[in-house]
C-alpha cells in the first residue's frame, strides 16, 4: 500500500493479531514512511504515538531499529527501572485491516528543537545538545546511523530532554543513508560520502547547531554553486561564533575529526555542557538569611553543650 488517508479524531485502530484498540485523538505528523497519530488505548489513560506505515518493508525496517534500541536499553543494568520504562522506544507492532502495518511508541510531549530554543534561549543548547548526542551514541552502539538529523526531527520537553522522533531514515552502519536533508547532508557540502558512519551524524549535528545559531549565514553558504560548496564554508561560520569552545567542537565535527560519537559526546559534556548549563546563575543569599542561619547554629551548639554538660 503506497499511501493512507488521514484518520479523523475518534477513529478506532484495532490490531489484527494482538487485538488492542487505539482511539485517534489527532494527527501529529506525516512523513515519507507513514503518518503518526496521537492515540489512547481503550481501557487506559495513557496516550501514545501510533505510526501507520505506507509500506510494509519500510516500516518493518524502522521497527527493527527501534527493537534494537529497546533491547540495548534493557541490557544496561546500571539504568534504574523507572528510567528504562520512561525511555521505551517501542511498545508493540501489529497490522490494521487490509494488512496495513503500524507500531505504537510512547508519546513525547514537547516542541520542535528550533521552537524550544527560540522560546527558552540559546543557553539551553548545552543540555539539549548533550541529550541529543547521547541518543545518537546509543543508536550507533546498536549499529545504526540516524541519517536525517534536522530540527524538525527532534522534540524537546519543557525540562530539556531531547528525543529523536522519526527513525524512518535510520540505516545500518556501512550502508548508504536512506533519507537526508540537503543542508545537513555531508555529501551536499562535498565533505564526504553518504555512506552511513558515526561522523555522518556528527556532521549533521554540527550543521544543526549552525542552523540554530546562524541560519542566515548557513543559507548564504548553501546558495553557492554545487561544485564550490565545501565544509570550509561551514568551518568559517563555526569560527565566527562568540563561544570559542563550541566553535572548536563544531569545527572538529565538520572535519570528521572525532573517532566516534562516544568521544564527541564526552567532549561536549566537558567543554560545552559544563559551561552552558541553563539556570547556572544563582541568586545571592540575602544578609538576613545568613544572620538567621548563624543564630540558629549558635542556639543548636549551645543546646548540645547544655545537654551533655548537665
Amino acid at each position: 500500500m503506497s499511501s493512507n488517508p488521514p484518520f479523523p479524531a475518534g477513529t478506532v485502530i484495532r490490531g489484527k493479531w494482538r487485538g488492542n484498540r487505539y482511539v485517534v485523538e489527532r494527527m501529529l505528523g506525516r512523513g515519507a514512511n507513514g503518518t503518526v497519530y496521537l492515540v489512547q488505548r481503550e481501557g487506559r489513560r495513557e496516550r501514545y504515538a501510533l505510526k501507520i506505515g505506507n509500506d510494509t518493508l519500510e516500516l518493518q525496517s524502522e521497527i527493527n531499529v527501534l527493537t534494537s534500541l529497546q533491547s540495548s536499553r534493557k541490557r544496561k543494568e546500571h539504568r534504574a527501572h523507572r528510567e528504562s520504562a520512561l525511555s521505551s522506544y517501542l511498545l508493540e507492532s501489529d497490522d490494521y485491516k487490509d494488512s496495513v502495518p503500524f507500531y505504537v511508541m510512547r508519546y513525547v510531549e514537547g516542541r520542535s528543537l528550533h521552537y524550544f530554543l527560540a522560546k527558552n534561549g540559546a543557553s539551553w543548547l548545552g543540555l539539549v545538545g548533550l541529550k541529543l548526542l547521547e541518543k545518537l551514541r546509543n543508536l550507533h552502539e546498536c549499529g545504526f546511523v540516524f541519517g536525517d538529523l534536522k530540527p524538525e526531527n527532534v522534540l524537546v520537553s519543557n525540562y530539556g530532554e531531547a528525543e529523536l522522533i522519526d527513525y524512518g531514515g535510520a540505516s545500518p552502519l556501512g550502508r548508504s543513508v536512506k533519507q537526508f536533508t540537503e543542508w545537513h547532508d555531508r555529501g551536499y557540502w562535498n565533505a564526504g560520502s553518504r555512506t552511513g558512519d558515526e561522523n555522518y551524524d556528527l556532521f549533521a549535528f554540527a550543521v544543526l547547531c549552525l542552523r540554530l545559531l546562524n541560519e542566515e549565514g548557513l543559507k548564504a553558504a548553501a546558495a553557492q554553486l554545487p561544485q564550490t560548496r565545501s565544509a570550509d564554508e561551514l568551518v568559517k561560520l563555526a569560527r565566527s561564533l562568540p563561544d570559542k569552545k563550541l566553535s572548536s567542537w563544531l569545527c572538529l565535527a565538520l572535519k570528521g575529526g572525532f573517532p566516534g560519537s562516544e568521544a564527541a559526546t564526552e567532549a561536549w559534556k566537558i567543554h560545552i555542557y559544563s559551561t552552558r548549563k541553563p539556570g547556572k546563575e544563582t541568586m545571592a543569599t540575602p544578609g538576613w538569611l545568613k544572620s538567621a542561619f548563624a543564630l540558629s547554629l549558635f542556639v543548636l551548639i549551645f543546646m548540645i553543650y547544655y545537654v551533655f554538660r548537665f
